[in-house]
């Protein structure tokens, strides 16, 4: 029989199985409660937008030709995905260390 105990003390395996729900989670607080985050959504969102050849790029296949204006827009882009990328990733590291601090004290270790 399993005990509360046991389902927190496998904390690596729920944290494997359920990663991609909190990757999701953290991404849509995101976009709820961080103005900076906030900012780079609306701009990705409307620089796909404006130039769809950004999702051909990011989701097609194929040869494409970019004129200097679709350029300057990807570059714009690929710079705020990864600005957008670092919050999320430090979003889920001080994540990480919050879900610790409950684990261990719901196990008594603290």
């Amino acid at each position: 029989m399993s005990t509360e105990h046991d389902v927190y003390y496998n904390l690596a395996q729920r944290i494997d199985n359920d990663f991609g729900e909190i990757d999701n989670d953290t991404c849509v607080d995101l976009r709820k409660s961080d103005g900076e985050y906030i900012e780079m959504w609306n701009e990705v969102c409307s620089l796909s937008s404006k130039h769809p050849i950004i999702e051909q790029l990011t989701a097609g296949e194929g040869a494409i030709s970019l004129s200097a204006e679709e350029r300057g827009a990807l570059v714009r882009y690929l710079i705020l995905k990864h600005d957008m990328e670092n919050i999320e990733r430090k979003a889920i590291y001080f994540r990480g260390h919050k879900d610790n601090y409950h684990f261990l004290k719901k196990v008594g270790a603290i």
